[in-house]
């Protein structure tokens, strides 16, 4: 290594640094004093010098960056420092870095050699040690800050994916909609319980457990049971025969007589899992469009149930995209599996795809190899459902064909088509989908900015409006104060001939006491109205100022 220097690049969370090792040779060579240098800031001073640090413009400039070092990415603001602060002669320079993704991308692009491991991993951890004393004008609280951010940030960014393609949602329902199975079943064999101490001929005419809710209800007291009713119990039962059988029961019935009070309970009872029911079709009909959002192919192969299970099972989609068809297979059957493992017996040939309809249809001695087949395209299906950017269905159907034709093979013998037959017809059909779905959502996008723009001009149209109103009623308050001045003028006009008049005297030599009494008054009374009238004047004058 004599004469190769070392520059070391450290990526923190304010900026890019670039430092020279000093005393290469030396430090190739002896490993432990430098992990011992790193311990102590005096020491590490002596290996370590700060040529370069290009700090970050923004916490969006911070976070590009990051992403593209994770990714093995030489970014723009990177390479512009190494161009700079590197030496010249690429072949006497060697780079160290933390990263061997991004030390590839540096050779490739600007020819530098990069080192990874042994050394520069040690220098690393002091230049991470001690970077706040490193750089100067960088405090150890404001670099933690920044680590702090840029953490949360890149965290943010990583776990920001489409809210329409969460597949919490499915795994909550399944599990809500199988506990509500459950809860279903046990409260309507608790009505059945009690409202067959009055009426035990119900059970058997009607099996089904909403409709028994519902009669319960509707029914109360079967002695007030008569023909009017019959209209009533066809609507619920949905057939004639039957609310006819049950009106014949209702009036040779063996159960006892019941109270009003316990009827109430029984069919308040009987309301509330009425409502649970009800409850749980709608929350069948969200799974099913969630399921359709979220892995439409897997939903069109082997239902939105069996679908949903397999990914709650899973944990989620993801992961399910990860197994292999193997373990897909006898996915939810893993307490039979080591049972067989530790007693040596017959391994399961299936899990929960045994619930699909494919499993049911095939003959005894196929249901080992069609279970094996459709575990294999689920997994292909769970796979484009969870890595394709528009998820479309056009592979799920296409597979549940091959399933089909597979199971027609066992049976009668008739060769299914080949594979990637049927993969190139899927793929231009889905292209073709999703050409029309962009289109769809450019279209939307163009309509959201219209509305956008047309709800800015309105906006801005308000506005202006404001404004020409609020200049209207200025306006309209400065013409009254014109028109006063004006008759105050007016006045003041029609006053200064009257005042030159009676001043004539004086200027003639005249003496005062010559004038009679009346003429005296009228002088006085005249020049306190003036004084008045100058007075008005200045506090006019002082108040136009002011509004002005």
């Amino acid at each position: 290594m004599g004469g190769v220097l070392l520059h070391v690049l450290f990526e923190h969370a304010a900026g890019y640094a670039l430092f020279a090792v000093r005393e290469v040779e030396e430090i190739s060579l002896l490993l432990p004093q430098v992990e011992q240098s790193v311990l102590t800031i005096g020491k590490f001073h002596n290996v370590v010098k700060l040529v370069a640090f290009a700090p970050f413009k923004s916490a969006q400039s911070a976070l590009e960056n990051i992403n593209a070092v994770s990714e093995g990415i030489l970014h723009e603001d990177l390479r512009l420092l190494l161009e700079t602060s590197m030496p010249a002669k690429k072949k006497k320079a060697l780079l160290g870095v933390a990263d061997a993704k991004i030390g590839a991308a540096i050779l490739e692009e600007l020819g530098y050699q990069c080192q990874t491991g042994g050394v520069v991993a040690e220098i690393l951890r002091g230049i991470r040690l001690h970077f706040h004393v490193l750089v100067k004008g960088l405090t150890a609280q404001s670099a933690s800050k920044a680590q702090l951010g840029l953490g949360h940030s890149y965290s943010r960014a990583k776990v920001k994916f489409n809210v329409n393609r969460v597949d919490n949602m499915i795994i909550q329902s399944i599990s809500l909609l199988d506990q509500l199975d459950k809860d279903i079943n046990t409260f309507s064999m608790r009505v059945r319980e009690w409202y067959g101490y009055h009426f035990p001929e119900l059970i058997k005419i009607v099996p089904e457990n909403y409709t028994y809710c519902r009669l319960a209800k509707f029914i109360g007291n079967r002695k007030e049971l008569s023909e009017e009713s019959l209209e009533g119990l066809e609507e619920i039962v949905m057939d004639s025969a039957k609310a006819q059988a049950i009106l014949e029961a209702s009036r040779s019935s063996m159960g006892m007589d019941i109270s009003p009070l316990d009827l109430i309970n029984i069919e308040s009872f009987s309301s509330r899992v009425i409502s649970l029911s009800e409850y749980r079709k709608g929350l069948q009909e969200y799974l099913r469009s969630k399921m359709s959002q979220v892995a439409p192919s897997l939903s069109a192969l082997i239902g939105e149930v069996v679908g949903a299970r397999l990914i709650s099972h899973a944990g989620s989609l993801t992961n399910l995209a990860k197994y292999p068809a193997s373990t897909v297979q006898i996915l939810g059957a893993e307490k039979a599996l080591f049972r067989a493992l530790k007693t040596r017996g017959n391994t399961p040939k299936y899990g929960l795809i045994f619930h699909s309809t494919f499993i049911g249809r095939a003959a005894a001695k196929n249901k080992g190899r069609i279970s094996r087949y459709l575990a294999n395209k689920c997994t292909i299906a769970s796979r484009i459902d969870c890595f394709s950017e528009v998820p479309t269905s056009v592979f799920g159907d296409k597979l549940r064909e091959q399933v089909e034709e597979r199971l027609a093979f066992y049976e009668t013998g008739e060769p299914p088509r080949k594979n990637l037959d049927v993969m190139k017809e899927a793929v231009v059909e889905a292209s073709e989908v999703v050409a029309e779905v962009k289109r769809k959502q450019e279209k939307k996008e163009k309509k959201k900015k219209k509305r956008e723009k047309r709800r800015l001009e309105a906006l801005a149209a308000a506005a202006e409006e404001v404004e020409n109103s609020v200049l209207e009623t200025e306006e309209n308050e400065v013409e009254p104060r014109k028109k006063k001045k004006k008759k105050q003028q007016e006045l003041e006009a029609e006053s200064e001939p009257e005042v030159e008049a009676a001043s004539e005297p004086e200027e003639n030599g005249l003496e005062e006491d010559a004038l009679p009494k009346k003429k005296r008054k009228l002088m006085v009374e005249v020049d306190q109205e003036e004084k008045k009238k100058k007075k008005k004047k200045k506090k006019e004058k002082a108040r136009d100022s002011e509004e002005d």
